[in-house]
């Protein structure tokens, strides 16, 4: 199953942030929010996502900041951002431009124009996040299959790591017991959902990171909510 392009938000108008998270969200992204630019960058730099929507008038650090700055780094230069503000002045437009944003849309604007430029802009870009993925302080290295928790290597073993993976990769979601033992251990449900819950507790063990994000749903399965801290929830 492929996992849906993830797309950050920054915006600090909340109206306007929910607006493009519902849009986004029915389009089918997995979709983040940050509401300063400072916390855009934190957010970015623990896990790039595959689209930033970046709007120009934040509290502290502004758009062309959080711009120039995730342009400026090797890790983050590539992650598409699409510039969205009140501004309609040809000199902003053409600054966000040279400072490297792949778009610009002004205010106000249709919601469903721009689901369909995040669209085009993935269609030409792919995405951008491929062998990484993050949940707070965790890290995960798919192509070495190597996880840390901040600067500690933790050791999983083969269906742990799979178990990790697909619970980040699906934040958010109410995952049965049935669901996960259908595509993480590869087999239809057979009544024997007892091994899902011990992986989950050696997971809770392993990585305290996870022993209050992982929500036990009663009689049905789990829920991997966003960390505190992170500046919004997918």
């Amino acid at each position: 199953m492929t996992p849906a392009a993830r797309i950050l938000i920054v915006e600090d108008d909340r109206d306007i942030a929910d607006l493009l998270r519902l849009y986004l969200g029915r389009a089918g992204y997995s979709v983040s929010l940050a509401t300063s630019g400072q916390d855009a960058l934190s957010a970015v730099r623990r896990e790039p996502p595959d689209l930033v929507v970046l709007d120009l008038m934040l509290p502290g650090l502004d758009g062309f900041g959080v711009c120039k700055a995730l342009r400026g780094d090797r890790a983050t230069a590539a992650v598409p951002i699409i510039m969205v503000t009140a501004r309609a002045d040809e000199s902003d437009r053409i600054a966000g431009l040279e400072l490297g944003a792949d778009d610009y849309v002004t205010k106000p604007f249709s919601p469903r124009e721009l689901t369909a430029r995040v669209k085009a802009m993935l269609r030409r870009t792919g995405p951008a996040r491929t062998n990484r993925l993050g949940y707070g302080p965790i890290t995960i290295d798919l192509d070495q299959h190597v996880v840390r928790d901040g600067d500690r290597e933790v050791h999983l073993t083969a269906k742990e790591f799979l178990l990790l993976r697909y619970l980040i990769e699906h934040r958010g979601r109410v995952l049965s017991r049935d669901l996960l033992l259908s595509d993480v251990w590869g087999y239809s449900y057979t009544g024997g959902t007892r091994t899902v819950d011990v992986h989950v507790r050696r997971l809770r063990e392993k990585l305290p990171a996870l022993a209050e994000g992982i929500a036990t749903i009663k009689q049905f399965g789990y829920k991997l909510v966003e960390p505190t801290g992170t500046g919004g929830d997918a």
